[in-house]
């Protein structure tokens, strides 16, 4: 039983850590010990990532509602489905991912993952989120009507029940980081800056956009109201210059914020959310919204596998890092 008093399973290890990442502060324009990652891609089941938090509720929902399948969606490099698809294993569950797009000729990154978990993959086509919706009820109708006792979860786990997974981590980095200014993180399906926000409050807590759904904002409003934290939309911090040419489309704003967290503090970042909330957070603080003495967190929702099932991986050239003689930083690739 939670803190909050909703039933939930245990599937990751917490509170997780949080580190400090001087050199990459200075780098971004904040002083040394200004900024703290907290590192939600350490969480240790299925590869880990900030998902696992939203499951914990989700899943032990699944499992009151005595279901022996559970059915959810997401794109095909989707962390949500990956950790679904690892949840279900860890609690002897059959998994039924419906994802957008059409089956590639050879798997990688997540779609790896969500086979070795055993996964059935159902591929949607080239929908958005309300066909993708529409795809899961059918498919959960069909399995019904075939005898299983089926729970859908919902797109990126984020419900309000959902969210209350990161409103666990709102309290604990209350714990870790006193004082904390600026909380940032990537803004997918909305859930973890919900609950976020339910905690911390919504001037304390800046969401960058990857443009994963169509009306970020009034999701989020929505998932709070049904925290019974609600909040108006003109309240929240929400960025929306970061998104570039649409969801999961690299700017040279990510790579360049790949290259930092890797050449100067050994984190790798994922290309769809991460990299985008890291690129978003150099812009705040380059126009001021943050101090450079501000005392910021930065969430590491996860997502590494996703790197391997990206079209960056197939062109190491564009992370090209050189090395100068003072070693260890990025800088441009050389020439040749």
């Amino acid at each position: 039983m939670a803190q909050d008093g909703a039933a939930k399973v245990a599937l990751g290890s917490w509170p997780t850590p949080v580190e400090p990442a001087p050199r990459l502060a200075q780098a971004l324009g904040l002083d040394a010990g200004a900024l703290w990652i907290k590192r939600d891609d350490l969480v240790g089941l299925g590869a880990g990532g900030n998902k696992v938090r939203k499951l914990e509720y989700l899943m032990a929902d699944a499992l009151r509602q005595r279901a022996d399948v559970v059915v959810t969606s997401g794109r095909a490099q989707s962390n949500h489905a990956r950790l679904t698809a690892a949840a279900a294993c860890r609690l002897g569950l059959r998994c039924v991912l419906v994802l957008g797009g059409a089956p590639p000729r050879t798997l990688a990154g997540n779609l790896v993952l969500d086979q070795l978990f055993g996964a059935e993959i159902r591929w949607a086509g080239p929908v958005g989120d309300r066909q993708l919706d529409q795809r899961v009820a059918e498919e959960a109708a069909a399995l019904e009507a075939g005898g299983a006792r089926v729970a859908v979860i919902p797109l990126g786990g984020s419900s309000p029940l959902g969210a209350r997974g990161a409103i666990a981590c709102a309290r604990e980095l209350q714990d870790q980081v006193p004082g904390l200014r600026h909380v940032v993180v990537a803004l997918g399906t909305g859930g973890t800056l919900a609950g976020l926000v339910a905690v911390l409050g919504a001037e304390r807590v800046l969401g960058v956009d990857v443009g994963a759904t169509e009306d970020p904002v009034a999701r989020v409003t929505s998932l709070l109201e049904g925290l019974s934290r609600p909040c108006q939309p003109e309240a929240l911090r929400i960025r929306s210059d970061q998104v570039g040419p649409g969801y999961g489309v690299l700017t040279e704003q990510a790579i360049g914020a790949i290259r930092d967290a890797a050449g100067l503090e050994g984190i790798v970042l994922d290309p769809v959310y991460t990299a985008k909330a890291l690129s978003g957070l150099r812009a705040a603080i380059a126009e001021g919204e943050i101090g450079r003495d501000e005392l910021t967190v930065f969430v590491h929702t996860g997502g590494l596998p996703g790197l391997f099932g990206h079209e960056l991986a197939s062109d190491p050239m564009r992370l090209r890092l050189h090395t100068g003689p003072g070693g260890g930083g990025p800088g441009p690739a050389p020439a040749g």
